[in-house]
């Protein structure tokens, strides 16, 4: 079902001199500045009741009208599945996303998604852009991730995101015994050879920054808690792999299980059947789009990482370990 917006605004006499699209994004700015010029090129937002040109400078006084019907953006199905939500408002949704669930449907993966699920449980997302859904998480990772219900709503976080200002905080456990944290600061772009991948590339590579911590050091292995400063695709994944120490279960940038030497058979049991990355977007915070309040979240581990943790812990107090010595 459609929805029609309708607005009108007074151009203020201090903006007088400037271009109609630069107005109209000062005096609508719930929208993207992209949006305001399809609206100003279809003819829905008019100055004074005339179509005018994106370029034209307007004097001020002159009255701005928008009138638009938005039309459905997502042309996929909506589906009943379930969905773990953990906050939810007329603007935002917050789920808590399991591991195995594609998040945007694809080649390969048409339905079935987080798509089709936030399309089924709030309809009016299909008015905006990928139902709403303004970060994403790999199929295999877990975890906190926010959809918005509003096209405001959804301009709002994106510029969150474009400013870094939305806090995005992940547990992980890495192959290796780390020392201490650290940045990782490499530039990610598509793999030179396997566009299947990712990979650090200096040269044609986007900025992207990674923080991590130590949260328990473990024989051969480590409790990492991380922060991005950019969302790249797999970025944990590319950066932890980039100083040696990758992921549990991530064989796209892990390579082959190799068993850490002199290990139980109960964690080897734990280590050859961990079939996903251990990744889990554990804590989320941001400005309400709408309210501007500050919001956080946080989510326990899944299940199948605190089992692996146990496990670990099991195998470092059975070989005789100093426990100490590992935190």
């Amino acid at each position: 079902m459609a929805e029609r917006i309708v607005k009108e605004a007074q151009v203020p006499f201090d903006l007088g001199g400037n271009r109609f699209d630069q107005v109209a994004t000062e005096l609508f700015s719930d929208y993207s500045r992209s949006r305001i010029k399809i609206w100003i090129k279809e003819g829905t937002l008019l100055v004074d009741g005339k179509i005018t040109k994106p370029k034209e400078k307007l004097f001020g006084g002159e009255l701005v009208t928008l009138n638009v019907v938005l039309e459905d953006q997502a042309d996929h199905e909506a589906q009943e599945m379930p969905l773990d939500i953990i906050y939810e408002d007329d603007d935002i949704i917050v789920v808590n996303k399991p591991a195995g669930l594609v998040v945007h449907p694809a080649v390969g993966n048409r339905d079935g998604t987080l798509m089709n699920a936030i399309l089924h449980h709030a309809p009016e997302t299909a008015h905006v852009p990928r139902a709403g859904i303004v970060h994403r998480l790999d199929k295999e990772t877990t975890g906190l991730m926010v959809v918005a219900k509003t096209l405001a709503a959804q301009t709002d976080l994106v510029a969150q995101l474009q400013e870094r200002s939305m806090g995005r905080e992940y547990e992980a456990i890495a192959i290796g015994e780390m020392t201490g944290g650290g940045i990782v600061d490499e530039p990610i772009g598509r793999h030179p050879h396997n566009r299947q991948k990712m990979a650090v590339e200096p040269v044609n590579g986007k900025d992207a920054i990674t923080h991590y911590r130590l949260v328990k050091r473990y024989k051969n292995h480590t409790h990492i808690r991380l922060k991005l400063e950019t969302g790249r695709t797999h970025q944990i994944r590319v950066h932890m792999a980039f100083i040696q120490y990758p992921l549990v279960g991530d064989p796209q940038y892990g390579g082959r299980l190799k068993m850490p030497k002199a290990c139980s058979p109960e964690l080897q049991d734990s280590l050859r059947h961990f079939r996903r990355q251990a990744l889990h977007a554990k804590r989320l915070e941001l400005a309400h789009p709408i309210t501007g309040d500050w919001m956080e979240w946080e989510i326990d581990l899944p299940e199948d990482m605190q089992l692996l943790l146990d496990a670990l812990k099991k195998d470092m107090v059975e070989s005789g370990s100093d426990d100490s010595e590992y935190f």
